[in-house]
Formats: structure tokens, sequence, C-alpha cells
């Protein structure tokens, strides 16, 4: 696939890119997809909910009533479940939601989330640029030009810039990400993924080189 090269101010230029089929052009894996999906999200857990039990909460063991005799249950201390007060049964503990997942199924996976951005034309190519202040009314307008300010954009460049991030930080619909940090998630969840030229040739060699190892 060929895709025209756009400067910042939204007009084309005279170079033209050709993305790597072995990365672009090949036939998602929507079960590798839901896997990566699921261990990024599952990363993003605290883990931090807890709950006493009953062996946690403070009260006196002392036996409220006799065992037999009253008419009613049986009951023992007042750190009963079935008192208010009284610990949790099965509550919350902290835990670590993190599981592995082989770096193979993660790579197919960003693969065939760049493959359906492809299909989808949702991928645009841009020059590298830097910013000379950090301006957010500036970067909104190059995101106009580049019509996609209306849409939820990944903006993926090489190295990011201090003015750059700054300008965008406070623009709740886009998203400014380095080439080796992309993952399925993101690409996915985005409308729009604005590729930088050198960003471009950073992922392919990314990619490459993890098939050769």
């Amino acid at each position: 696939m060929e895709l025209e090269v756009y400067k910042i101010d939204g007009s084309k230029t005279s170079k033209k890119v050709t993305l790597d089929e072995a990365i672009y052009g090949i036939e998602p894996n929507d079960h590798a997809i839901y896997l990566d999906v699921k261990q990024y999200l599952a990363n993003q857990r605290q883990g931090t909910a807890s709950s006493k039990e009953r062996s946690m909460v403070h009260g006196s063991t002392r036996k409220l009533k006799r065992q037999k005799g009253t008419g009613g249950a049986r009951s023992g201390d007042i750190k009963s479940p079935l008192f208010p007060g009284g610990g949790r049964v099965f509550g919350p503990q902290p835990r670590d939601y993190r599981f592995k997942l082989n770096k193979k199924v993660k790579q197919l996976a960003r693969k065939s989330a760049l493959a359906y951005k492809a299909k989808e034309n949702g991928i645009l190519i841009i020059e590298d640029f830097n910013m000379e202040a950090p301006k957010t009314k500036v970067f909104k307008k190059i995101l106009e030009s580049l019509k996609v300010a209306d849409k939820k954009t990944l903006i993926v460049v090489s190295k990011i810039e201090g003015n750059v991030a700054l300008s965008a930080r406070n623009l709740q619909k886009n998203k400014i990400v380095t080439a080796d940090s992309i993952n399925t998630y993101e690409i996915l969840g985005a409308k729009s993924l604005v590729i930088t030229e050198s960003s471009l040739r950073h992922i392919e060699e990314m990619f490459n080189s993890k098939q050769n190892d």
C-alpha cells in the first residue's frame, strides 16, 4: 500500500511511502489482539482492593450467648459476618492481575492492529516536525489542517519533544507516543493514526529485527 506524505499544514508533499506488507498487509489475528488487550488492561489494575475478614476485625471474641436453649440460631463472637460491623465473607484481597504473554503473540497483535488501521484507511503519514514554543493553539491548528482534530487520534513520533508534548497534553482527543511504545489497545482505540516518516521507518525496523531474533 502506497500513501502520500503530508506537511503539518495539511498540504501534500511530493513524497510517497510504501507500507510494509509484512506488517500492514497481514490477515489480522483477532485472538492475539484479544489476549494483548486483556493483558494491557490487566496491567493497569492496581489490585489494591481490600476488605477485612473475620480474623481482621477488631472486637471481642466472647461468645454472645449460650449455645442452646435460647430458641434462636447459634452465634459466636461479635466479629461474625452475620452481625453489623463483622468481617466480610470472601471479600477482595490485594492481588497482582498481571499475566505473561509471549512476545511473538504481542508482536502479532500489534501488527494485526496496524493492519486493521491500514484496511480502514486510518493511517496518515506526515513529515517530521517540532515546535519552537509550547502552544496548544498552534498544535490544535496542525490537527485541524490534517483534518483529525475532531477524531480520537494517536500520533506516533520517533522522539517526543518537550514543546510538542506540552502543546498536546491539554487536548483530550489525541495522544502522542513513541514508535517503540505503541500498543494494540491504543492503536485500535484511535480513529486516526498519524505517523511521522522517521517513526514509520522505526516501526518497520523494530518488527523486522524481532522477526529475525
